[in-house]
């Protein structure tokens, strides 16, 4: 059925600023309008319903400044990609990697140049538009992202790196998707910095989908910064085939309160997911983190390794579900949860869950919540260092086991940096 736009103003001010084609327009009003009968999804012992967190803004094409990320420090990378707000103002090497037959481009150029690939998997696989009202305002109200395309065979030594730069310094929401497919065969590492200028209370809402095809290996890291008067809702999702791979790496550094919605469905036999998570909670922020991997193919394994640290009055809850499907068998669902308190006013959860619906697999969890080693303390301060720098360090050797495991060098010093920079911004609130 045909939508006529001219009923939704806003819809069709978008699209004739900035050339949207129609059918992606329609789209929007179909979630929009799902969205009146859906509710907000639910997360174990995570109370965020109260939350600024659901899209109230109107839809609307802002351009940004690109002198405002004259401060940006960005990592040195051979195929990069810059986007602030709405406006993509830095590429390198994308070039390069078209003459493999691998697109890099932003949401727009997605929509107008390649519109057969987002098609076929924008909220295809991974994730449905219409599966809960945090989604379809997703759809409904979505300005900007990245399309990654790899094609069959095609193996990438290089990483692809991207910045996505919330510009707080405008009242509007940051409503952000990034599709990565992965075809046969093929292998790519990216890596993923959000991080936010200016200091207007706002909504992030971004959307990650991973398609990992048949015999794929995709490494995802992200270092994820957003600014403290943002509230965000982070879904990232992974569809995984036949002997795919993903390798998730997420470096959890936010000041405001945010969800995280990881999930990874193990569709294909002998598919794998490792999920790796470290998260540090400063001030009186919230994080609440919901990991799941679902063994849904025969010998498909699924790890998730998750620790935090808490500091001064704020919360950090981790939930990790392994969820064996009827019919995987010979699968592999295994999870560790630690939070670390540094504070006692700091408030912590983790809470492992194993869903078995078949017999021959294999299953475990392990899960703690535990205050810094007064041993530990004690020592490192009797050799002449600052209570501080103490507590730093026995916090690095806490993550240390999460770090080793990340695999890649430059991904690992990147987010080591990133914890660094926290911690001291954080020891401050104390």
């Amino acid at each position: 059925m045909t939508i006529n736009l001219q009923k939704y103003p806003t819809v069709a001010a978008y699209a004739a600023k900035t050339g949207e084609p129609k059918w992606f327009s329609e789209l929007r009003i179909k979630a929009l309008t799902a969205a009146a009968n859906l509710e907000l999804p639910n997360f174990g012992k995570i109370r965020y319903q109260r939350w600024p967190i659901q899209l109230k803004k109107e839809l609307a094409y802002q351009s940004s400044d690109p002198q405002l990320l004259a401060d940006l420090k960005l990592q040195s990378a051979k195929h990069l990609i810059v986007q602030l707000g709405q406006t993509t103002v830095k590429q390198v090497g994308l070039t390069k990697l078209a003459e493999q037959g691998v697109i890099v481009c932003d949401w727009l150029t997605a929509l107008k140049e390649h519109p057969d690939l987002i098609k076929k998997y924008f909220m295809q696989q991974a994730i449905k538009y219409d599966q809960d009202l945090l989604t379809a305002q997703h759809v409904a109200q979505l300005t900007s992202g990245l399309l990654v395309y790899v094609p069959k065979n095609t193996v990438l030594t290089e990483p692809i790196t991207s910045y996505f730069v919330q510009d707080a310094t405008q009242s509007q929401d940051f409503v952000h998707h990034v599709i990565l497919v992965a075809e046969e065969n093929s292998q790519v590492s990216y890596l993923e910095n959000l991080t936010t200028i200016g200091e207007q209370s706002t909504t992030a809402s971004i959307v990650v989908e991973v398609i990992a095809k048949a015999g794929s290996h995709v490494k995802f890291a992200s270092v994820d910064r957003l600014g403290a008067n943002t509230t965000t809702y982070l879904n990232r999702r992974g569809h995984l085939s036949d002997d795919a791979k993903i390798d998730w790496s997420m470096g959890m550094m936010n000041d405001g309160n945010i969800v995280g919605d990881f999930d990874s469905d193990l569709v294909g036999a002998g598919s794998h997911a490792e999920v790796k998570v470290i998260a540090i909670s400063t001030g009186r922020q919230i994080q609440g983190i919901d990991t799941r991997v679902t063994n849904i193919g025969k010998h498909t394994i699924g790890h998730i390794l998750q620790h935090g640290v808490i500091l001064s009055r704020s919360t950090l809850i981790f939930n990790g579900i392994g969820h064996i499907i009827k019919g995987a068998k010979g699968a592999n669902a295994q999870q560790e949860s630690r939070l670390l308190m540094l504070s006692k006013k700091a408030k912590g959860d983790a809470n492992p869950v194993l869903l078995i619906d078949d017999n021959d697999v294999q299953a475990g969890h392990a899960a703690s919540i535990g205050r810094v080693n007064a041993q530990q303390l004690y020592y490192l301060m009797s050799r002449g260092l600052p209570q501080k720098i103490a507590e730093r360090l026995v916090i690095r050797g806490f993550l240390g086991p999460v770090l080793e495991v990340i695999p890649s060098d430059s991904i690992r010093e990147q987010l080591k940096d990133t914890i660094e920079r926290k911690l001291v911004d954080g020891q401050k609130d104390e």
